[in-house]
């Protein structure tokens, strides 16, 4: 089966922005890509640099206009879909979502991000409320897709859970990127371990994992710092770690790898984790610290 990210840049016209997205998708859709992952919120521009109230005016119902528009090219082009919304659940409940779309354009599922970052230029807590959906894969016509959004690729219990649930493909929609001002040896470190603890929660689970990211340089509304420079390298690996396509950090780019989900199977008999982690000897991991 073959695979595909979307990286794009995301622009502050809703409409730029969905162009960007839906260019990205065909050009995906015209390689033989059935499964194309888009960015973290990639209908606009990263809002939470700042905390400002007038931002939730960006968010919108799932169901909504964003599930209509990329629901009927799901169902055009006969691919599934993951794409990334600020959820308006209700009055002063909002979600960093990922929806699935189905083949036909129906909602096969969504996840909402559970670990919400609040650091410099990250200030998520103030937007999202945590998700409350769990690590439940999502079933699909291609395949049981584990989705994390972002600041849940940096925990390995979130990717466990997922292929304890039966994920058969690890999805990462993100909005990672750098403060300009730091310099490229600081870059260079940050930009590694955002890819090497992804890749070891592939192999940690012996899963095909695809992780997105927008790019360009998007300035701080409030004028305080110089905004976050997105660092692309957007990337998916095979169940081993191995990386089969990787895009570059400043450019936009359509990413198509094929996967052998029967892999799954061979690489688990010969590496396997599941089959002897000591589940008896695991209580504290429900612990914040062992004093």
């Amino acid at each position: 089966m073959k695979v595909a990210i979307v990286q794009q840049a995301c622009s502050q016209q809703r409409q730029e922005s969905l162009k960007y997205s839906i260019q990205g998708i065909r050009k995906a859709a015209e390689q033989g890509a059935k499964l194309i992952l888009l960015p973290e919120l990639h209908t606009g521009p990263y809002f939470c640099q700042t905390e400002d109230t007038q931002y939730f005016d960006l968010a919108e119902p799932i169901p909504g206009p964003s599930t209509e528009v990329f629901g009927t090219l799901a169902a055009e082009l006969g691919v599934v879909l993951v794409i990334s919304l600020f959820e308006r659940r209700a009055p002063g409940i909002y979600h960093n979502t990922a929806v699935v779309l189905e083949t036909d354009g129906h909602i096969a599922g969504r996840y909402r991000k559970m670990h919400i970052p609040d650091d410099p230029n990250f200030y998520e807590k103030f937007y999202f409320t945590p998700g409350d959906l769990g690590f439940t894969p999502i079933e699909t016509s291609v395949g049981r897709l584990g989705i994390l959004v972002c600041w849940d690729q940096w925990y390995p219990e979130a990717a466990r859970l997922m292929a304890l649930g039966g994920a058969e493909l690890l999805l990462y929609p993100s909005a990672i990127g750098w403060d300009p001002r730091d310099d490229e040896v600081e870059k260079s470190r940050q930009q590694e371990a955002w890819i090497t603890v992804q890749r070891g929660h592939a192999i940690a689970n012996g899963l095909p994992l695809l992780a997105s990211n927008r790019i360009g340089i998007e300035p701080d509304p409030s004028q305080q710092t110089p905004g976050i420079q997105f660092w692309g390298a957007s990337f998916i690996a095979g169940p081993q770690g191995e990386v089969l396509a990787m895009g570059p950090m400043d450019e936009a780019a359509v990413l198509v790898a094929e996967i052998d989900l029967q892999r799954i199977e061979v690489i688990r008999r010969i590496w396997p984790y599941l089959r002897d982690r000591r589940i008896d000897a695991y209580e504290n991991l429900t612990q914040r610290y062992l004093d």
